[in-house]
């Protein structure tokens, strides 16, 4: 960091996210925040911004944004909202929106996202709704959230029904992801992020997971080269499979959701609280979903060890006993998957591994061996 809030330029790493004239930048480094204002500034089509944070975001970020802001001459205002999960929900989207137009906007008012994927999906879902759709900047302050949500353009919200079943396709203009931001964030939550940067090396990036066998640590640790390394990988891969699907119309963006179906289920189960993060709900539905493919024959047990003894040296549940979850949950785990977005003729969808590094689209998964699968699972 340098004088003034401005950040040196070999410090900031940039990447393109190619969608021709909804493309957007993805900058990664420290110091983002405290510059921000540089970088919206020329986004604008009026000096005017609402920032949309959490109580515990607040506290530790809010101020150098709305004093980058306004250096800048952005008039702003903030919207707090209550951290958690159970924010993602109908009741609090109402809220939201009341309070951001009961504060006057415009079309060319800009939202700015700080905070974690609850706030960067809820503010992205507000964004594509108010006015017809005005433009947002994500500033993600989770690790999760940087390598993986803020990234794309899937914005939703939570049912009663199920996880992400109210939602758009709605990109951002900006995502700036600081990583000094992730210093002030709990273990675990870094270690759920972790999940998801898993993730890339699995579904299509062998060599890739096989670093993170090596530096997993040291990007868990925050180790600036590793986690820049990390982050920057993930994006990369992500930005370059939103670019041929942005909307999920093939398979190709469905790889994104290996680990999901299951995931999504364990946390509808257990009632979209902190008693499972969502990274933790991704990486044992992906460890699952190994376990699941070596039951039907699809891959090896070798590989399915393997994921199953990094997932755990991260500090991540790799068995379903590991959140309160017994066999006896497997109907109701069944039913939730059934409510799936990629639910297809009322046939559940899954990603599965033919080995690490390389997953399909199965469309019409077996339910009998499934449930059976789920009912034995530890």
């Amino acid at each position: 960091m340098t004088a003034q809030g401005t950040i040196a330029t070999g410090a900031i790493e940039r990447l393109r996210v190619e969608l021709g004239e909804r493309g957007y930048d993805i900058l990664v480094g420290p110091g983002l925040i405290g510059c921000a204002g540089a970088e919206i500034l020329p986004l604008l089509r009026r000096r005017q911004a609402v920032i949309v944070t959490d109580e515990t975001v607040a506290r530790h970020h809010l101020a150098p944004l709305r004093a980058s802001l306004a250096k800048h001459g952005i008039a702003e205002r903030t919207v707090v909202l209550p951290p958690g999960e159970g924010t993602k929900d109908l009741a609090h989207f109402g809220r939201l929106v009341d309070d951001i137009l009961a504060g006057g906007v415009e079309r060319g008012t800009m939202l700015v996202a700080l905070g974690g994927g609850v706030v960067g999906d809820i503010v992205g879902f507000a964004a594509a709704t108010l006015l017809r759709g005005i433009d947002f900047v994500q500033i993600p302050t989770t690790l999760l959230a940087q390598v993986d949500s803020s990234v794309g353009g899937k914005t939703a919200i939570n049912t009663a029904a199920g996880k992400n079943l109210l939602g758009a396709f709605y990109q951002p203009r900006l995502v700036l992801a600081d990583t000094a931001s992730l210093a002030t964030l709990p273990r675990r939550e870094v270690r759920a992020g972790y999940g998801e940067i898993v993730k890339y090396g699995l579904i299509r990036d062998a060599d890739f997971f096989q670093s993170l066998e090596a530096e997993g640590p040291a990007v868990c640790d925050l180790e600036p080269a590793a986690l820049t390394r990390a982050i920057m990988v993930s994006c990369r891969m992500k930005a370059a499979i939103v670019a041929a699907d942005e909307r999920e119309t093939g398979d190709e963006r469905a790889l994104l959701n290996f680990g999901h179906t299951f995931g999504h289920a364990l946390e509808t189960e257990t009632g979209f609280g902190d008693r499972l993060l969502h990274g933790e709900a991704v990486g044992l539905g992906m460890v699952l979903a190994f376990d699941f493919a070596v039951r039907l024959g699809l891959a090896s047990g070798q590989d399915s060890h393997r994921v199953r003894r990094h997932m755990a040296a991260a500090g991540l549940p790799t068995e379903l006993a590991a959140i309160g979850l017994s066999g006896s949950a497997a109907d109701r785990l069944l039913a939730h998957m059934g409510k799936d977005k990629k639910v297809r003729d009322g046939a559940i969808t899954l990603i599965l591994p033919r080995r690490i590094g390389e997953v399909f689209v199965m469309r019409d998964a077996p339910v009998e061996q499934l449930r059976s699968f789920l009912a034995e699972a530890k």
